[in-house]
């Protein structure tokens, strides 16, 4: 530590340098708190969490029992052990309350004044945080298993939603309606995530085993069918432009955009270069799998060597995203972990229990 802080000094370093090393070691050196936890209020399992990114002090929940929660992160108490209190919560007497499970919940990427969720029961709601009223609801045809708004988005406000239809729908914020329609997968969208990198390019997986990335302003739409053998094989053969030999249900973007990283049922997890959809054969090893929806998993920001963290189980395995390597299996959840969020400012992890 009294190196990394020397060269600063002398302007030797560049001054990330010493934040990424701490960053780092604190992901490396990840156990259990013994001595802050988060209220529970879900009666269920929890599906879906979410970390405001204006100061990275308040969460969301969503869970199976239908159940909106938002925590307070900060110790206000500066107590050495203290609970993560629920400020305000969507319970099922709320009169807005989802019907059924929900299964993503994201705050609006601007500000803390509005959040987003979406349900089993066909909707995708639009919250006002001051009011805890919805201030938009949309409506679909079938089930609703994923959704996502552009991180860096500056010139759309488009809500993509993944259902059991096989196709994309975008939502547009300022309109009030369901704008475009992307199709092109054969069955059900399990996962959809936008690039933090460039405001139009999503990603969409699919129980069809294949993964589509997409420029939503071009009326083509599909940029790219990702393919785990990189065109080796004829395209006769039945895995052929595939990106996993089982559903697809998760992605997640490297925080630079720059790679992907997809799961499957095929207990298998990929990195993709995002800008030629090469896959780049980094070897995960097993990475143990059976969710029959959407599993949610999260990416490192900010250190040094950057990694993921993967639901295994009742457990969460963390990688190093470019060599593979298993760096640690987090402990202490007794039944399987569905989802999980990283706090980038103090190293966090915020880890439910599923179902």
């Amino acid at each position: 530590m009294l190196g990394f802080l020397s060269a600063r000094q002398a302007g030797l370093d560049d001054p990330l340098h010493l934040r990424r090393a701490e960053s780092t070691r604190r992901v490396l050196g990840l156990e259990l708190n013994k001595d802050r936890d988060v209220e529970r209020i879900h009666s269920n399992g929890v599906n879906s969490l979410d970390i405001e990114p204006v100061e990275g002090r308040y969460m969301l929940s969503g869970g199976s029992d239908g159940v909106i929660v938002l925590y307070d992160l900060e110790n206000s108490s500066r107590q050495p052990c203290y609970t993560c209190k629920a400020v305000c919560s969507v319970d099922r007497y709320h009169p807005d309350v989802h019907k059924y499970s929900v299964e993503t919940v994201q705050w609006y990427p601007h500000d803390t004044g509005m959040f987003t969720s979406s349900s089993f029961d066909k909707t995708l709601k639009v919250w006002d945080t001051n009011t805890l009223q919805t201030a938009d609801i949309f409506n679909f045809e079938e089930t609703v298993y994923s959704h996502h708004m552009s991180p860096v988005a500056t010139q759309h406000c488009l809500v993509a939603v993944g259902t059991r239809a096989p196709k994309v729908q975008l939502c547009d914020l300022k309109s009030g309606s369901c704008c475009h329609i992307l199709q092109g997968h054969r069955q059900e969208i399990l996962a959809v995530s936008w690039s933090p990198r460039y405001d139009y390019i999503l990603a969409t997986a699919s129980a069809d085993s294949r993964v589509k990335l997409w420029d939503v302003r071009k009326a083509s739409g599909c940029l790219i069918t990702l393919d785990q053998h990189n065109g080796e094989k004829s395209q006769a053969v039945e895995s052929a432009n595939t990106a996993h030999n089982g559903k697809v249900n998760g992605l997640c973007f490297t925080s630079d955009g720059l790679h992907l990283l997809t799961v499957g049922t095929d207990n298998r997890m990929r990195l993709w270069n995002s800008s030629n959809g090469e896959n780049t054969l980094v070897n995960y090893g097993k990475v143990y799998n059976d969710s029959r929806k959407g599993l949610k998993f999260a990416v490192s920001c900010g250190c040094s060597s950057e990694f993921v963290f993967v639901p295994y189980g009742s457990t969460i395995a963390v990688y190093t995203i470019y060599s593979g390597e298993q760096i640690t299996m987090l402990k202490g959840h007794y039944k399987s972990v569905d989802c999980c969020v990283f706090q980038s400012n103090f190293q966090v992890r915020m880890i439910p229990m599923g179902i």
